[in-house]
Order: structure tokens, then sequence, then C-alpha cells
């Protein structure tokens, strides 16, 4: 085991996404992951029913508690809800996280359309933690979120909403292109230094809760495992593709993901 990695997320009840996702992720790849929980949800395969807000000082406590006696080699955000709960993990990051890389989510949207972060809360996320982030994973509709853009149709798009991203203060982003119509999969990586395009098969099929979650804490797993950024988003979605190709077909909607059959694949 090597890695730790900090998930400051939502409970997922229906297990596959959020912290469940998270930590079955960075246990498969072989790390080890410690939660800070942000809400906690009602949901299954067919949507999010409730949602339960934690308060910001104890999604602060919990990061201060293991920060200041596990530590961590990568923090990894994915549902944040409020514009509070995003100041005190800034403040949080600006006393414990400096120097550790930052793998921000921007959870905003639950696959069945319920709201998961208040309207407020995005100029927080852009103004305190952006800055921050080693790497920020938005699929389409987040990224026209957090650059107030009214499409992104191809990757010249993409391209440019991965621009003015990183033009907020992050230092990389991978641009998800899962919702372009393709039969093909194109995510964008943009940095200071260059520019990756990743292309994969589309796979059809209903059953994908959980994908952004589990790229981006496989991301964060591989980065506090020290693989460079671009092995490890390779890595991440090779590691998603298996997660995906044998899911169990649990549940009547978007069931979720196979994230413990591919472990010993990935040293």
């Amino acid at each position: 085991m090597r890695g730790r990695v900090l998930i400051v997320a939502g409970s997922d009840s229906g297990g596959g996404a959020g912290i469940q996702g998270d930590i079955k992720t960075v246990a498969a790849l072989g790390g080890y992951a410690a939660t800070a929980i942000t809400a906690l949800t009602a949901q299954n395969t067919l949507g999010v029913f409730k949602l339960f807000p934690v308060s910001p000082d104890f999604v602060a406590q919990q990061m201060r508690v293991v920060l200041s006696d596990i530590g961590a080699d990568a923090i990894k955000t994915g549902m944040l809800h409020t514009a509070a709960v995003i100041e005190v993990i800034a403040e949080v990051f600006d006393d414990y996280g400096i120097g550790i890389p930052l793998v921000i989510d921007p959870v905003m949207v639950s696959k069945s359309g319920t709201p998961l972060l208040d309207t407020d809360a995005v100029l927080a996320l852009k103004r305190r933690l952006l800055p921050h982030a080693e790497i920020v994973t938005p699929n389409l509709p987040e990224a026209m979120v957090l650059t107030g853009m009214s499409e992104i149709r191809d990757t010249s798009d993409m391209r440019r909403a991965a621009d003015l991203i990183r033009s907020l203060g992050a230092r990389s982003v991978l641009i998800k292109g899962g919702h372009l119509e393709s039969d093909e999969i194109i995510d964008l990586l943009s940095t200071d230094e260059d520019e990756i395009i990743f292309q994969s098969t589309r796979i059809h099929t209903p059953h994908t809760h959980g994908t952004g979650c589990t790229l981006a804490s496989a991301i964060a797993t591989s980065l506090a495992q020290g693989y460079p950024l671009r092995d490890g988003v390779a890595r991440a979605r090779a590691y998603l593709e298996q997660a995906i190709l044998t899911a169990p077909g649990f549940g009547h909607g978007q069931g979720p993901l196979n994230h413990g059959h591919t472990a010993r694949i990935f040293p």
C-alpha cells in the first residue's frame, strides 16, 4: 500500500459514487484512503432522493485531524455543495495542504439531474480552490459553468475552455468529452507545458454511475504514488474503462462500476 489520499466529498448510500466509490478506487489502485464527508445522500441507481449537508466546521475538523496525524500525498475533492464548505476547505488547505497535489472534480449535478452545488458555491470554487488545483476534471456541462461558455462542441471549444479554467489558477485541466455525440470519447489534458488528447472507443452501457468520481480518484491515487501527471491520467482512464466493461449490472437505473476487478493490473 502506497499513496495516502484524503477524499473530501459526499456520501453515496448506493455505493457507486462519492466517498464510497472513491475509497474503492483508491484501494483498488493500492493506495490508502482517508475521508472528510461533506454531505450525506439517500440515493440509488435511480436518483438522489434526499441530501443532508454536513456543517462546514465539522468538514474542516475531519480534514484537520487526518492531515495533522496521518497526512496525505494527494487531496481529492468531489461534491462540496455550499460556498461555506468550500471556504473552510480552502482555509484548511492553506494551513495543511500547501505542496500536496489537489485534484478537483467540480461535481455540480448528479447523473439523474439533481443539483449538487449551490449557485453561489461556483464563485467560491473558482476563487478559493481552483488556484490551488494541480488538476481540475470537469465534464462539458461543468466546464461551461466554470467558463461561462454557452456551448462546447468540439476539441477546439474544449481547448478554449481548458485555457479559461487554467487562467483561474489551476495548473492543469482535464476536459472530459463524454457529452460529445461521437462513438469516440475524447478527453483533453491541458497544462502549462503541453496538451495531450486521450481517445478511446465509447462503451454503450447504462452502467456509468460514478465515472467522474472514479476517474478523479484514480488520478489522485496515481499522483499520490508519484506518477507523472500524463501517466497518471492514462492509468486512471485505463482503470475506469475496465471498471465500466466489467460493471456488475446492479440496480434499475444508472448502475455502478466494478471498482475492484482490475486492481491486480495496476501496480
